[in-house]
C-alpha cells in the first residue's frame, strides 16, 4: 500500500473553488449525519427508563434494568451489522449513495419507535435504525478523509466526534424542555387533526413516544447530500479501474450469519432466556461459538474480495493478510472504547436518577436538579466530550496516534473510577465527575476518524474500517450485557460493577503497540 502523499497539486481558479465547495458540502453533510446520529444514540439512554416502565409496567423494575441492557446490545449488534453492510456498499457503488440510504434507515426506524406497545418492539426497531448508524460513520468517515486534505485531518477528525456528541446534548435539552413546552406541543398537535386520546399516549411518561418520533426528522438530509455532496474522486478512480467489482453480493450471506450469531448471544443473556432455564456454562458456551461465528460472518466480504484481487493481481497476498491483520487490531482498539463507554459510562443518566439529592433545592441556570437528573447528567456528559474528542484528534496529529490512545485509556480508567468511587448522591460534583468521565471516555471517537481511515487502502476503506469500529460494538455488546450480571452479582451496587468494566481501559494500553503508527505516512492510496 503507497502512502499518500499530503502536499496537494495547486489548482486554478474554478477548480479551486468547486474543490472548496466539494469540501465544504462534504463536511457539512457528515457533520449533520453525525448529529442527527448522536440525537438517536442518546434518545434511549434517556428515554429508556420512562418507556419500558410503561411498556413492562411499574413493577418490573428488575425486568427493566435487564431489557434496557438488552435494547443497547442489540442496537451495538445492529450498528456492527450495518458498518459492514454499508461499508461494503459504499465500497461497491460508491459513498454519497449509500451514506443517503443509511440515513434514512436510522431515521425512520427511530421515529417508529414512538409506536411501539411491547419492550421487544423497540429492541427491535433500535435494531434496524443502528444498521443505519453504524453505516454512516464507516461511510462518513471515509468521505471526508479522501476529500480533506492531509494538513486537515485531524481537526476534522476531532469535529467528527464533536458532531455526534452535539446530538447527545441537544436530546438532552429537548427533553429538558419539553416539561415548559407540553402544552404549546399539544395545542400544535390537536391542530393538526389528531384526537386527543392519540396526543395523551405521544406526550405522557415524559413523552418519550414524541421523541422518539423526532428522530426521523435526519431523513430529511438526504435531499442536501443528494444535490450537493460530490462522490469521493479516490473511489471514482478505483470504480473506473475495475476494482469495486471483486465486490460480490453473495458475500453478505456470511454478514447476515454473522448478526444472526451475534443476537443469538444477546437472546441467552435476555429475559427471555430465563423461560428455557439455560446454566451459565450453556450461555458462555453459546457465547464463545456466536462470537467466532459472528467474526467470521463480518469479515468474509473482505477476505473473499481480498482472495479475488489477488487472482487478478490487483494486490498481493502479503498486503491481503495485512489489510486483514489491521481489521482484527482495530477491532480490538474500538471494542475497548466502546466496552467502556456502552458497558459503564451510558448507564450514567439512568444510574443518577436513582440516587439521593446532594441538596434537595439546587439548581443550575435556573433549573432544579431534583427534577432533571437524567437530562443534566447527560448535558454533562456531552459536553465534556464535544470539548475532548476534539482535543484528542489533535493531540493525536501531534503527538502520535499510538501514545495518544494510551493516554486516553490511562485516563479514562482514571476518570470512570473517580466518577463511581467517589460519589454516591446526586449534585454539582457529580455533574463534574460526569463531565470529566463522559469527556475522556468519547475522546477515542475523535480519535478513531483519524486513525483508522490510515490503516486501510482506498478500494477496501470504508468497509475496513467500518468492521473495525463496528465490530468492536460487538465485542461492547457481550461485554455490556454483563453490566447487569455484574450488578446483581455485587448486590444491586452499580458503582462497583461500573469500576469492574472499566477495567477494560488495562488492555488497552497493551494492545495499540501491537499497531502501526501512521503519524507521518497519512493515507494508503
Amino acid at each position: 500500500m503507497r502512502p499518500m502523499t499530503e502536499t496537494q497539486p495547486q489548482a486554478s481558479g474554478s477548480s479551486s473553488t468547486r474543490g472548496r465547495w466539494a469540501q465544504f458540502s462534504t463536511l457539512t453533510a457528515a457533520l449533520l449525519g453525525w448529529m442527527f446520529d448522536g440525537f438517536e444514540m442518546g434518545l434511549f439512554p434517556l428515554t429508556g427508563k420512562p418507556a419500558l416502565q410503561e411498556l413492562l409496567g411499574e413493577n418490573s423494575a428488575s425486568t427493566s434494568d435487564q431489557w434496557f441492557g438488552v435494547i443497547m446490545a442489540v442496537f451495538l449488534v445492529g450498528a456492527a451489522s450495518g458498518g459492514v453492510l454499508f461499508g461494503w456498499l459504499g465500497d461497491k457503488i460508491g459513498r454519497v449513495r449509500a451514506m443517503s440510504l443509511s440515513i434514512v434507515t436510522y431515521a425512520l426506524f427511530t421515529g417508529l419507535c414512538g409506536l411501539a406497545t411491547e419492550a421487544w418492539h423497540i429492541a427491535g426497531l433500535r435494531f434496524f435504525a443502528s444498521l443505519g448508524m453504524g453505516g454512516e460513520w464507516s461511510l462518513g468517515v471515509a468521505l471526508v478523509n479522501e476529500i480533506w486534505p492531509g494538513k486537515s485531518r485531524a481537526f476534522i477528525a476531532g469535529l467528527i466526534g464533536s458532531a455526534a456528541n452535539v446530538g447527545f446534548l441537544l436530546v438532552a435539552l429537548l427533553s429538558m424542555e419539553m416539561a415548559r413546552v407540553i402544552d404549546q406541543i399539544q395545542t400544535v398537535l390537536l391542530q393538526t387533526g389528531l384526537n386527543e386520546q392519540t396526543v395523551d399516549s405521544l406526550l405522557r411518561n415524559s413523552a418519550w413516544r414524541f421523541l422518539m418520533i423526532t428522530g426521523a426528522v435526519p431523513a430529511l438530509l438526504i435531499f442536501f447530500i443528494r444535490l450537493f455532496v460530490p462522490e469521493s474522486s479516490r473511489w471514482e478512480e478505483e470504480h473506473a479501474a475495475g476494482k469495486t467489482s471483486n465486490w460480490s453480493n453473495s458475500d453478505l450471506l456470511a454478514v447476515l450469519l454473522g448478526c444472526i450469531s451475534a443476537i443469538v448471544i444477546v437472546i441467552v443473556w435476555s429475559p427471555i432466556a430465563d423461560r428455557l432455564q439455560l446454566s451459565t456454562g450453556v450461555s458462555i458456551g453459546l457465547t464463545v461459538l456466536g462470537l467466532v461465528i459472528s467474526l467470521s460472518g463480518f469479515i468474509h466480504p473482505v477476505r473473499k474480495y481480498l482472495n479475488r484481487s489477488v487472482s487478478s493481481g490487483s494486490i498481493t497476498r502479503q498486503s491481503a493478510r495485512l489489510i486483514t491483520g489491521r481489521m482484527l487490531f482495530g477491532a480490538l482498539l474500538a471494542g475497548v472504547a466502546l466496552l467502556g463507554t456502552w458497558g459503564a459510562v451510558q448507564w450514567a443518566p439512568k444510574w443518577s436518577a436513582e440516587l439521593p439529592l446532594q441538596n434537595p433545592g439546587q439548581q443550575i441556570l435556573g433549573r432544579s436538579l431534583a427534577a432533571y437528573p437524567r437530562e443534566m447528567t447527560q448535558i454533562a456528559m456531552a459536553v465534556g466530550a464535544i470539548i475532548s474528542t476534539i482535543l484528542a484528534a489533535v493531540a493525536a496529529g501531534r503527538f502520535g496516534r499510538r501514545i495518544t490512545y494510551a493516554a486516553l485509556c490511562i485516563g479514562s480508567l482514571a476518570a470512570t473510577w473517580y466518577f463511581y468511587g467517589l460519589h454516591d448522591s446526586f449534585g454539582t460534583s457529580f455533574l463534574f465527575a460526569a463531565f470529566l468521565a463522559g469527556g475522556v471516555t468519547s475522546s477515542f471517537y475523535g480519535f478513531f476518524p483519524l486513525y483508522f481511515p490510515e490503516l486501510f487502502p482506498t478500494a477496501v476503506r470504508a468497509t475496513g474500517q467500518g468492521f473495525a469500529f463496528n465490530f468492536g460494538r460487538i465485542l461492547a455488546a457481550i461485554g455490556g450485557l454483563q453490566t447487569t450480571t455484574l450488578i446483581n452479582y455485587f448486590g444491586n451496587d452499580f458503582p462497583r460493577a461500573g469500576m469492574t468494566m472499566a477495567g477494560i481501559y488495562v488492555l488497552g494500553i497493551l494492545v495499540v503497540w501491537l499497531g502501526p503508527e501512521t503519524k507521518e505516512i497519512g493515507l494508503p492510496e
